[in-house]
């Protein structure tokens, strides 16, 4: 996963994208942008194998957590680890992090 950090809240943005991946079964690749509201805090924005998601991410260090809504409506957590290097006047870098469903209002209609 390849995430593009405007600030240095590396974990936030990588979360952000794992929040993405986490619908889209075991692997999965994506890019995020994130952008800081107050320091460690973000938001942000990924797409990836699993969609568009958007969402906030909180981190502190290369550890970070996330909550986000993808577009099918499905609210997702995250937790992951990520790191970035400088690349002109943005950050780049790249984390591993893990995700699951915590609703899916397609599987509560199914249920009914």
């Amino acid at each position: 996963m390849v995430s593009i950090d405007l600030v240095s809240h590396r974990a936030a943005v990588a979360v952000l994208v794992s929040g993405a991946l986490s619908g889209c079964g075991s692997l999965g690749a994506g890019i995020g942008i994130g952008i800081p509201v107050v320091p460690g805090v973000s938001l942000g924005v990924g797409v990836g194998s699993g969609g568009v998601t958007a969402g906030v991410g909180a981190g502190r260090g290369p550890v970070g957590v996330g909550v986000g809504v993808n577009q099918r409506g499905q609210v997702t957590g995250s937790v992951g680890v990520g790191g970035t290097a400088p690349v002109g006047k943005a950050r780049v870098g790249v984390g591993v992090g893990t995700g699951a469903v915590l609703y899916d209002p397609e599987k509560e209609r199914r249920d009914r």
